[in-house]
């Protein structure tokens, strides 16, 4: 079923145009900011999948080498135990500077073309945030910058998430700065039998400003197949080969309930 029939008749306020805006000025990221929200809610489920991969090594350390492709999970009581993924760097956020920089802008960065995805989206879009090489931060990021900028690395991620289809991703220090990663690691695809386990853990936890967009997004993210259950939007349904979920919305649009039925769909 193409996801272009089934979304909702609301337009969720995400890609509001921004080119006219002067490039020089600081940006708020409000744009990105959207779009992570709406990858939202398979972002938490695939960043759970990484941390349940990485927490089975016990006591890690990571190792990046971009030169060579790998992001390297090492158990610390067994450096024979690894998990190797390919790493994708999509920026880097200073505090010196306070700036952002994308990966395409760097001498170093990212040259497997998926930073090239976010840019190519920024000019389909008229979004100044992704097609500026380096984006300076707002005036009001407030006296702990460390904090917003772990902050804005979650944000960069997800919406690098949204736009790519790529993850789960990682945010590490990196020379100063903070890097944000997409990875691709062996983990499992994200199943709905898998989904439901997890919901339960990751709903208290995962902030939607527009939970209805963020379950059709999922679905759309994970594969998965989805229908409305009626005209009001109440509830969504979705599938895939390990069971069912229909995901119920109360008056609010707020996801009151989540039920599951697993075996096949």
């Amino acid at each position: 079923m193409s996801f272009d029939h089934i979304h909702p008749p609301w337009t969720p306020q995400i890609l509001p145009i921004h080119s006219q805006r002067d490039q020089t000025e600081p940006m708020t990221f409000e744009i990105l900011t959207a779009l992570a929200d709406r990858a939202a809610l398979f972002t938490a489920l695939r960043q759970d999948q990484l941390a349940a991969a990485t927490d089975a090594l016990g006591e890690h350390r990571w190792d990046a080498d971009l030169a060579a492709g790998t992001f390297t999970f090492t158990a610390e009581t067994d450096p024979s135990r690894t998990l190797v993924a390919t790493p994708h760097l999509v920026a880097s956020i200073a505090p010196g500077p306070r700036s952002l920089m994308w990966s395409w802008a760097l001498p170093q960065g990212d040259r497997t073309g998926v930073t090239d995805d976010l840019r190519a989206y920024g000019e389909q879009h008229g979004i100044t945030e992704l097609t500026t090489g380096e984006v300076a931060f707002p005036d009001d990021i407030g006296d702990d910058v460390d904090d917003w900028i772990s902050r804005l690395a979650h944000t960069v991620a997800g919406a690098a998430v949204e736009i790519t289809g790529l993850s789960p991703y990682y945010s590490a220090p990196a020379g100063g700065a903070r890097a944000v990663l997409l990875l691709d690691a062996p983990i499992e695809p994200l199943t709905v039998a898998a989904a439901v386990a997890a919901l339960p853990r990751i709903l208290s936890g995962t902030a939607m400003r527009d939970p209805r967009a963020s379950v059709w997004d999922l679905a759309r993210l994970a594969g998965w197949t989805m229908e409305w259950t009626d005209d009001a939007f109440s509830g969504a349904l979705v599938s895939d080969s390990t069971g069912t979920a229909t995901f119920r919305f109360d008056e609010q649009a707020r996801i009151s309930g989540v039920e599951g039925r697993i075996g096949g769909a």
